[in-house]
């Protein structure tokens, strides 16, 4: 089954030109130009990708995108005109997992669209673990489900791979290398050197009871992290 890509944005000629290449890479896609058209959309309609415009006529990207993240962890590709540090930093840290500005080149846009949707795919040989625990959380790596203390907990799919990685391998010190390496296959989607820094800041939000003490996620200075579970 092909997958099936939610398209909003509200440049009608863009809009047309994302659709027509989308569907002749094989993908379904189905469009809104406003987020009241996109709500009703992801009511009828399951999909396995977001593609938002930042700036809509009755409304923000980013403050849908924390409205979906409420409930979903479909992953989110924000497109936008604003190629500024602090709106990319942003979107990610609102749960987006990629920001790709406009205008951009259609080879570059597909390989970064499949590779988000890569991170959907079947996991990686190395997390063979169904279910993992450490402390009061429980990660089912087959549902891709997160509980802490038996509440469910919605991760987008970089949380999800991010923490499946560190709790496959507790105690271990990874590096940003290894951590770009299993968690962004294709290294060039990291925008800059924060990308990690902002990923592992969301997460222990939502994971850690003092984000600003850790106790799962610890830094190790100079060489990267460690999960201590």
């Amino acid at each position: 089954m092909n997958s099936r890509i939610l398209l909003v944005e509200d440049d009608e000629s863009l809009h047309r030109g994302i659709q027509f290449t989308l569907q002749q890479e094989g993908f379904e896609v189905i469009g809104a130009h406003r987020l009241a058209e996109a709500r009703i959309l992801l009511q009828e309609h399951v999909v396995q990708l977001i593609l938002l415009d930042v700036q809509l006529p009755d409304g923000n990207g980013f403050d849908f995108c924390t409205e979906i993240r409420r409930h979903s962890d479909t992953p989110i590709i924000f497109l936008t005109a604003s190629d500024q540090e602090f709106d990319i930093v942003r979107g990610l840290d609102l749960g987006g997992d990629d920001y790709i500005t406009k205008p951009f080149r259609l080879r570059e846009f597909l390989s970064r669209v499949q590779a988000v949707l890569r991170r959907r795919s079947p996991l990686v040989a190395e997390e063979k673990a169904s279910i993992v625990t450490s402390g009061n959380l429980l990660l089912n790596i087959g549902e891709m489900r997160l509980e802490n203390n038996g509440r469910d907990v919605p991760l987008s799919i970089t949380e999800f791979r991010l923490l499946a990685l560190f709790m496959t391998h507790p105690r271990s010190v990874l590096s940003k290398d290894q951590i770009i390496q299993h968690v962004w296959p294709d290294g060039a989607e990291v925008l800059d050197d924060n990308t990690v820094a902002v990923n592992i800041r969301r997460l222990r939000e939502k994971i850690e009871d003092n984000p600003q003490t850790p106790q799962f996620i610890v830094t190790v200075r100079g060489a990267g992290y460690r999960w201590n579970g």
